[in-house]
């Protein structure tokens, strides 16, 4: 049976939840100008539903993700880091030393800045320092496409750099996201919101199976349709598993087959 709250319906998963689910993209808070919300209740709710052992959450308020992933086993945080904000290296690299915060989320779209702003290369140093990812809103100009994300990555090739959304909904970006990530070792492909389902195999094919991975942008999409997108983009049973769940538990915890680490 799966764990729903009251008033809230979640979708049938027969025939769509697999054994085990890695999200590299979950948003955590309420967003009235879309009409969703996802708070630690629900976020628990959802990985019960559809088997997500482990999810990648964060919100522009870093100390709101620190309570929600200190509260929900199977919840990890990326730092939200914002090069505007007063003290966003200290606060990162504070939250760096938490058990449950794995690497840094931009959104140079939301805070307007470019991906390469040389305010953010401390934190990238941090980064490669303590081997960490960070995972990049991509697919919107002027200041999320994927190269000028690229930029950053060829300035810092140590970098893990993560394409959030691959390009978004625009072919010429989708595309451009591919180029990128097949041009630069240090680059990966996340799958929320990228609705070319046939892209995701494409992907595979020329960047490598290990650098594509499974997201949701939770809960401004759907969790189901957006594993199911990955189910039926044509990869076989080996890949699908490497996508939903192997290449993020490998690039966020260091072993794709080894479970997420305890909740400490």
């Amino acid at each position: 049976m799966s764990a729903e709250l009251p008033g809230m319906k979640l979708p049938s998963v027969t025939g769509i939840a697999p054994a085990d689910v890695v999200d590299a993209h979950m948003h955590v808070g309420d967003f009235p100008l879309f009409n969703v919300r996802m708070d630690a209740d629900t976020l628990r709710a959802t990985f019960a539903h559809y088997g997500i052992s482990a999810g990648m959450v964060f919100h522009p308020d870093n100390q709101y993700v620190r309570e929600v992933v200190d509260s929900v086993d199977g919840a990890y945080g990326l730092v939200w880091a914002n090069p505007h904000r007063e003290g966003f290296l200290e606060e990162a690299v504070e939250l760096f030393d938490h058990p449950r915060f794995l690497g840094v989320k931009l959104h140079p779209l939301l805070d307007a800045y470019h991906p390469n702003d040389p305010a953010l290369h401390p934190l990238i140093q941090e980064l490669i320092a303590r081997d960490m990812p960070v995972l990049i809103h991509c697919g919107h100009p002027i200041f999320t496409l994927p190269w000028s994300i690229e930029e950053l990555a060829v300035s810092f090739p140590d970098a893990k750099v993560i394409l959030g959304h691959m390009g978004h909904g625009n072919i010429v970006y989708i595309n451009g996201a591919i180029d990128v990530a097949q041009r630069n070792a240090n680059v990966y492909l996340e799958t929320s919101g990228m609705p070319m389902h046939t892209k995701i195999t494409e992907a595979i094919d020329r960047v490598g199976e290990h650098k594509v991975m499974y997201g949701s942008d939770a809960p401004f999409h759907e969790v189901g349709v957006e594993i199911r997108k990955v189910q039926v983009s044509g990869l076989g049973p080996e890949m699908l598993d490497r996508v939903l769940a192997k290449n993020a538990r490998l690039l966020f915890f260091g072993d794709e087959e080894a479970s997420a680490p305890v909740h400490r």
